[in-house]
């Protein structure tokens, strides 16, 4: 367990570094493979006006690249909050059976995103498709999403 909280607090720093440097929401993600980094990513939507690039999925293209493969079925993620529609595909895609996150996608609406309302549009489950999800670390990433909220200099999106 407190490996799996060492984990979550690399992938808090990466959503620190997000929102400090103007590159995104307050979103950071780790992909451990044998309990060690593969791969570390943050958001960076604003910084590189992709709406793609999140950290999920930035984690994943720089794992797969390191890794010279697109199956991480032997890695498991860390992220600062419960993949949107989007990064859940591409988790699914990539075929990472296990995501511990830090915040909800509530806790996101809370602060100006919407990925419940696109959760609600799909009518996808937590859960399905045979991704095990499971909320680890709310505390340290609830931090991370106040000082995005109360950002004076963000760029909503």
């Amino acid at each position: 367990m407190v490996w799996m909280l060492y984990f979550m607090k690399l992938a808090a720093a990466e959503a620190e570094a997000a929102v400090r440097g103007n590159h995104g929401g307050p979103f950071g993600a780790v992909i451990v493979r044998k309990g060690k980094v593969v791969a570390r990513a943050h958001n960076e939507v604003i910084s590189t006006n992709d709406p793609t690039a999140h950290a999920e999925i930035t984690a994943i293209r720089k794992a797969s690249a390191r890794l010279k493969t697109f199956d991480l079925s032997a890695c498991e993620l860390y992220a600062t909050c419960e993949p949107c529609p989007m990064c859940l595909g591409a988790i699914l895609w990539a075929r990472i059976p296990l995501v511990y996150y830090g915040c909800t996608r509530r806790d996101a609406e809370g602060i100006g995103f919407r990925d419940n309302l696109i959760y609600e549009q799909l009518r996808i489950s937590r859960g399905a498709g045979g991704v095990k999800l499971r909320q680890l670390g709310r505390r340290e990433c609830l931090k991370v999403f106040r000082e995005w909220a109360n950002k004076r200099d963000k760029v909503p999106y």
